[in-house]
């Protein structure tokens, strides 16, 4: 038979809250929810078949998206560097260039390039950068564990 439950064995799981996201400036609101949908759409994108109307449309979202989050870095000066600008800006600029070049590969039907830079962006933009968001002190840690 198991033990009961008393105060020294509960586990305390903390919940996932939007309260320090919806409590941010609104700059921090559209990054961070722009970065959710793009990671949700690049996720699709993934899975979904390569070179359909879905798979243009989706993409062009993602692509809007992708230029939302980085342009709205640079309001964000959380981690400052050199002036207000940290070297989570680096990222931003790099998706602002490769954005471009992705979208012009895409058009000259070169999947191979089109493929490696949307896969850049995706990792270094989102998935690296987004993880860098889950720092203790930050605000998307705080909406995780609610500390």
């Amino acid at each position: 038979m198991p033990a009961p439950v008393t105060r020294e064995t509960e586990m305390t799981i903390a919940a996932i809250t939007f309260a320090p996201l919806l409590d941010a400036s609104p700059v921090i609101q559209v990054h961070a929810f722009a970065a959710m949908s793009a990671l949700t759409l690049g996720l699709v994108q993934f899975a979904a078949p390569k070179g359909t109307l879905p798979h243009r449309t989706i993409g062009w979202i993602w692509v809007a998206l992708m230029g939302t989050i980085a342009i709205s870095s640079f309001w964000i000066h959380s981690i400052r560097l050199v002036g207000p600008f940290g070297p989570i800006h680096l990222i931003s600029i790099f998706v602002l260039v490769m954005l471009p070049l992705a979208v012009l590969a895409a058009h000259r039907h070169d999947v191979s390039r089109h493929r490696g830079r949307m896969i850049g962006m995706f990792v270094g933009g989102l998935v690296i950068a987004g993880l860098f968001t889950f720092v203790p002190g930050r605000i998307m840690y705080t909406a995780a564990t609610g500390h």
